[in-house]
């Protein structure tokens, strides 16, 4: 390779990046490289994601150095396990939103696209406003139901309320984003979680500990920054959707409901959001059998594992959700052959990206937990848990993957159907039989989640195969 060709390369490596990360609106999914348009959808989404992941664990280091660290640690914990139900729901129609978006894009109909970005909103609106009362409400007992002492639960009652008040943001949040990425303007998505995350790394400190006038809110103060962060974040993303600069062009006039479209969505989203909901009650169940198995201590370890996790997983999940909109763009442009290479070419990188997480959260769990807990038990339950988890990374990359190409074609009753046999019917039971009849404790649930995630993943590729998904109509 000469000097030249070598420059070339990196010229337009370099190209691709910065075009990923301020946005190229004008790029066609449906007719340009696939490797390009991988790259493009990718690195915004994968940046989107590792910032979701932020929030909790910058809550999760500040509380963590609380007085009351192991209370508050597990409160922060219990209660991103019960907003995953919101998580769940948000993603749902979010998932829905892509799906029709990205379909209506591919057909050339970005008018269609937009007033379907819009009751997709309106639905989100409407569902979050009755899970917020019932947050507020029953703030105490949720905790206690989680498996939490009495003690701990009215410590952490405060926080929990806020973020189950703010939980519309989180939705709105989620759902937006899932607009810009089936219009295949990733970088909006990518830009508003990184705005709402660094207003809730200055105010998380701030809140917690105090600053001159504003006194010190403890825990309290955790929830106060993140939901003021995520709602910036919001705004952030309304203000795109109606300046009429995207491809995504809305106005008033569309919040009007349209009940035949708010049908069409509902009808994509419904599975979607039960899907997410089996995964999500799955992992509350395993919050409850740690804590029920292993006390406080135990569940805080469980819970900062999880948070790590997940700062990796969700960057991985980003990177696979370019899957979702280039399905969806190209099956709506009638090109099946394209949307496969287009899985094929994402599912290698979140290997290659999966394989090399695993090795650092294998040789540097240690270190990891040590940033976020100074209690000794609590850090080695999390070391135990991290390591276990991450045996199965690469699977999870895979089956990630193969979820959003399902989801991106519209046949969302697939990955929910192996969600119920793959959790349900088979992660709860093995938990509970590792943790309690085995006398396990923690360590048998920590287990059960590679083994079932990976039966999983191969469910889904038999399923993909057969390539009902590739004959949806949306």
């Amino acid at each position: 390779m000469t000097e030249k060709s070598s420059k070339n390369i990196f010229s337009r490596i370099f190209s691709t990046i910065k075009m990923a990360l301020n946005g190229e609106s004008n790029y066609d999914f449906t007719s340009g490289k696939i490797n390009t348009a991988v790259i493009l959808l990718a690195i915004p989404m994968v940046l989107e994601m590792m910032m979701e992941s932020v929030f909790a664990l910058v809550d999760l280091y500040f509380v963590g150095h609380l007085e009351n660290s192991s209370f508050a640690v597990q409160t922060v914990g219990l209660t991103e396990s019960v907003l995953t139900i919101i998580y769940s729901l948000a993603i749902g129609i979010s998932m829905a939103a892509t799906a029709v978006v990205a379909r209506r894009i591919g057909e050339k109909d970005p008018v269609a696209a937009a007033k379907a970005g819009m009751q997709a909103i309106v639905i989100a609106v409407a569902i979050n406003i009755v899970i917020s009362i019932l947050g507020i409400v029953f703030a105490t007992d949720m905790l206690m139901w989680m498996g939490s002492s009495r003690e701990s639960a009215i410590y952490g009652t405060s926080f929990v309320q806020i973020m189950m008040g703010g939980s519309t943001s989180i939705m709105l949040l989620f759902l937006i984003n899932g607009i810009f990425r089936g219009a295949g303007n990733a970088a909006i998505a990518m830009k508003s979680l990184w705005l709402a995350n660094i207003c809730n790394i200055i105010l998380c400190p701030i809140f917690i500990n105090g600053l001159g006038p504003i006194p010190a809110f403890g825990l309290t103060g955790a929830a106060m920054a993140t939901t003021t962060g995520r709602s910036i974040g919001v705004l952030y993303q309304l203000y795109n959707l109606f300046n009429g600069k995207g491809v995504i062009k809305i106005v008033l006039a569309y919040i009007t409901p349209d009940f035949e479209q708010i049908k069409a969505i509902v009808k994509i989203a419904a599975p979607g959001v039960l899907q997410f909901v089996i995964a999500s009650c799955s992992w509350i169940f395993l919050a409850k059998l740690v804590a029920t198995t292993g006390g406080d201590q135990g569940s805080a370890g469980y819970q900062t594992a999880l948070r790590i996790m997940m700062f990796f997983i969700l960057p991985a999940w980003g990177l696979s959700g370019a899957a979702a909109t280039l399905v969806g763009q190209n099956l709506g442009a009638k090109q099946v052959e394209r949307a496969e290479k287009s899985v094929f070419v994402t599912a290698k990188y979140n290997v290659i990206f999966m394989a090399i997480i695993t090795v650092i959260t294998l040789t540097g769990a240690e270190y990891m937990v040590s940033l976020f807990t100074n209690d000794a038990v609590v850090l080695k339950i999390a070391v135990e848990a991290l390591q276990i988890v991450s045996i199965g990374y690469v699977f999870y990359g895979i089956g990630m993957v193969l979820i959003n190409v399902f989801n991106g074609a519209g046949d969302t009753w697939t990955p929910t159907k192996i969600n119920f046999f793959g959790f349900w019917l088979f992660q709860i039971p093995l938990a509970y039989f590792l943790a309690k009849y085995l006398k396990m404790g923690p360590t048998g649930v920590f287990m059960a989640i590679p083994i079932a995630e990976t039966c999983i993943t191969i469910a889904g590729y038999v399923l993909y195969k057969k390539g009902k998904w590739k004959r949806i109509e949306v």
